[in-house]
């Protein structure tokens, strides 16, 4: 399980940077920042072999497959959930995030943590929701133009 753990964490780590870079190429690294500071609850947990990083690593990467699936289908033209114009670069981070995400998705789904089911709940509520507070407030002006 320590093994799995680890991979959980390094998917986050993978995602971080990947949206780092993302943040570095177009509209500022802040927002960035503030988008990814709930993906570091599931590295540190990860890191320290927690039996909680499956579960707080469960949210970021559903939702950031999710935030990608959707940049995806905007590109195809089969969907336009989101727009904007992307990059090269923006484009290649989009196919980084979504594999980690998806790795750290089966990795965390053949874990069995042990946690007890309330434990497990409460975490990936607060995760999820810090997650969804952090992406938020990364679209404030005062974030999102810096």
């Amino acid at each position: 399980m320590a093994k799995d753990l680890r991979i959980l964490a390094w998917c986050g780590v993978v995602m971080i940077a990947a949206l780092l870079i993302v943040g570095a190429v177009s509209h500022g690294i802040l927002r960035h920042i503030v988008q990814t500071s709930p993906l570091w609850i599931a590295v540190v947990f990860g890191m320290r072999q927690s039996a909680l990083t499956k579960w707080a690593a469960l949210p970021g990467f559903v939702f950031w497959l999710l935030l990608m699936a959707a940049i995806w289908l905007y590109l195809l033209g089969w969907a336009h959930i989101i727009s904007g114009t992307f990059s090269p670069t923006e484009i290649a981070m989009t196919i980084v995030v979504g594999l980690a995400a998806i790795v750290g998705i089966v990795r965390a789904v053949a874990i069995k943590s042990g946690v007890r089911a309330s434990t497990a709940i409460v975490t990936t509520f607060v995760v999820a929701a810090l997650l969804l507070a952090a992406f938020r407030i990364s679209l404030l002006p005062q974030i999102a133009h810096r």
